[in-house]
C-alpha cells in the first residue's frame, strides 16, 4: 500500500494483521499449539513439542529473506517455514525437530492462521461498528423532532425528521451486528485434517482428540469434517463486507447529496482544508464520503472474486484457494477503512436544521399536497382531490405563488368544507411529520 493513501485506502491494526510477520506468526502459533497437543495425547516427544514451542513463540526466529526465497521457489510459505523449525530445532536438540508438523498439511496451517487473521480482523471491524451505533443513537435522539424533506426519485416528497433518517441507518447497522454474531460460530473454525482430510497420519484413536484439543487451545471450533474446498465461510465473511460497506456507502452518498451547496443540510466533520480544492478557495468537498464511496465498491467486486474462489476442484484445489491470498487482505484492510471513515464522518457530523426549515418552505407548501390531498378526500372523494392539488401544485411552481394562497381562492376546495384555519395546519410541514418520532423512540428503545 502506498505510503501517502495507507491512512486512507487501509487500516494500519488491519494491515498489520495481515503483513508478513502478521500471517507468519499465525502460523507458528498453529505449529506451537499443534506440537504441545501432541505431546499431552503422547503422539509425539514431549522434549521435542517443547523445543518447537520455544521457536513458535517468537516471530523474530524466522528468518523473512530465506523464507521469501523459499516461497517463491515452493509456491507456498508453509514448507519454507516448516523447515527452518526443523533447522533450528534439530540444532538445539538433534532429532527433536522433525516432529513438527506432525500430521499436518500446508492447508491446514494456511487456513487456520487465516481464520486467526480474520478473528483480529472481526474484533476490530465489531469495535468500529459499534461506534457508529452509539453515534447514531444518540444523534437519532437528538433529531428525532427535526423537521426535513424526504427525498424520492432526487425531488422532495414529504416532510420527515432527520432523526428517523438516521434512525433507519441506525436500524441497518443493528442488523449487521446481528449478522456479524451469527456468522462467528460457522467462520472460528479450525482447519486441520492431513492431506485430503481425513487424518489419516495420526494414530486412529487419538486423531479427533488431537484435532478437538488443537482447537480448544486455539479457541476456535473443531470442524464437523474437513473443508479444505469447502469455502462457503470465507466467502460468507466476505458478502457481509459488502453489505457492511454498501451501508456505509448509502450513508456516504446521503450525506454527498445534504452537502451540495443548494442544499447545504448536513457537513463533513471541519478542519482547515480538509477537502479543500486547488483552484477554487470557497469549496469544502465531501471527501470522507468519496473515500468511502470507492472504498465500498472495491469490497463488493472483491466479494464477488472470493466467491468466485468457492469453485475449487476436488479435495485440494488448483488456484482458486490462492485467489483468497490476494483477496481477504485487501477486502479486509478496505473494509477497516470503510468503517474507519464512517465512524468519524457519523462521530463529527455537523446537522443544519435551520437548512433543513428553509429546504422544507422552497416549494412553497408543494412538500405537503399529500396532506392536503387526504385532507379533502373526505370531502370531495380522493381522486378528484388529487387532480384539484395537483392542478394547484403546477400553478404554484408555474406562478412561484404559496400553495395556501391559491388553495384558499380556489372554489372546488373552499366547498368541501374545510376552514382557513384548517388548511393552514395542513400546509404547515411540521404538522405532517407522521410518526416520525414515535418510529424512532421504537428503534432506540423507549417504547
Amino acid at each position: 500500500m502506498s505510503d501517502i493513501f495507507r491512512n486512507i485506502l487501509s487500516h494500519q491494526e488491519v494491515a498489520a494483521i495481515w503483513s508478513d510477520a502478521g500471517r507468519t506468526s499465525f502460523y507458528l502459533e498453529f505449529e506451537r499449539a499443534l506440537a504441545l497437543v501432541q505431546a499431552d495425547l503422547g503422539i509425539i516427544p514431549r522434549e521435542a513439542a517443547d523445543a518447537i514451542a520455544d521457536f513458535c513463540s517468537d516471530v523474530s526466529n524466522v528468518d523473512f529473506e530465506d523464507l521469501r526465497v523459499q516461497t517463491e521457489k515452493i509456491g507456498y510459505p508453509v514448507l519454507g517455514l516448516i523447515k527452518q523449525i526443523v533447522h533450528h530445532v534439530n540444532a538445539k536438540a538433534p532429532g527433536y525437530g522433525e516432529w513438527a508438523h506432525w500430521g499436518a498439511t500446508t492447508q491446514d496451517v494456511t487456513d487456520t492462521a487465516t481464520v486467526l487473521q480474520l478473528r483480529q480482523t472481526v474484533d476490530i471491524i465489531t469495535s468500529s461498528l459499534d461506534a457508529i451505533i452509539i453515534n447514531l443513537r444518540n444523534l437519532a435522539d437528538i433529531y428525532k423532532a427535526t423537521p426535513m424533506a424526504a427525498r424520492s426519485n432526487l425531488q422532495q416528497a414529504v416532510p420527515i425528521t432527520f432523526g428517523f433518517k438516521l434512525a433507519r441507518l441506525l436500524c441497518t447497522f443493528q442488523r449487521h451486528h446481528e449478522r456479524l454474531l451469527q456468522l462467528k460460530h460457522r467462520l472460528f473454525v479450525l482447519q486441520f485434517g492431513g492431506a485430503a482430510g481425513t487424518l489419516a497420519t495420526l494414530p486412529a484413536d487419538k486423531a479427533l482428540k488431537c484435532q478437538a484439543a488443537l482447537a480448544q487451545a486455539l479457541k476456535l471450533a473443531p470442524p464437523e469434517i474437513a473443508w479444505h474446498t469447502e469455502r462457503d465461510r470465507f466467502a460468507e465473511l466476505a458478502g457481509f463486507f459488502a453489505l457492511l460497506t454498501g451501508t456505509c456507502a448509502k450513508f456516504a452518498l446521503d450525506t454527498k447529496l445534504l452537502m451540495q451547496s443548494e442544499v447545504g443540510e448536513v457537513s463533513e466533520p471541519f478542519y482547515e482544508h480538509r477537502g479543500s480544492s486547488s483552484t477554487m478557495p470557497q469549496k469544502r468537498n465531501p471527501i470522507s464520503c468519496a473515500y468511502v464511496s470507492a472504498i465500498a465498491t472495491a469490497v463488493r467486486q472483491h466479494a464477488t472474486a472470493i466467491c468466485e474462489a468457492m469453485v475449487a476442484d476436488h479435495e485440494r484445489s488448483t488456484g482458486p484457494w490462492e485467489v483468497e491470498w490476494i483477496i481477504l487482505p485487501e477486502i479486509c484492510t478496505l473494509s477497516g477503512a470503510a468503517l474507519k471513515h464512517t465512524q468519524e464522518l457519523v462521530a463529527g457530523l455537523q446537522v443544519h436544521p435551520e437548512a433543513m426549515m428553509k429546504n422544507l418552505n422552497i416549494t412553497k407548501g408543494g412538500i405537503v399536497a399529500e396532506a392536503v390531498m387526504m385532507g379533502l378526500a373526505p370531502q370531495i372523494g380522493r381522486q378528484v382531490a388529487h387532480d384539484v392539488v395537483y392542478e394547484l401544485c403546477r400553478q404554484s411552481a408555474e406562478k412561484n405563488v404559496d400553495l395556501l394562497h391559491l388553495l384558499r381562492a380556489d372554489e372546488r376546495v373552499m366547498s368541501g368544507g374545510l376552514s382557513v384555519e384548517q388548511l393552514e395546519q395542513l400546509c404547515d410541514p411540521k404538522n405532517y411529520l407522521g410518526l416520525s418520532v414515535e418510529m424512532v423512540e421504537r428503534v432506540l428503545g423507549y417504547q
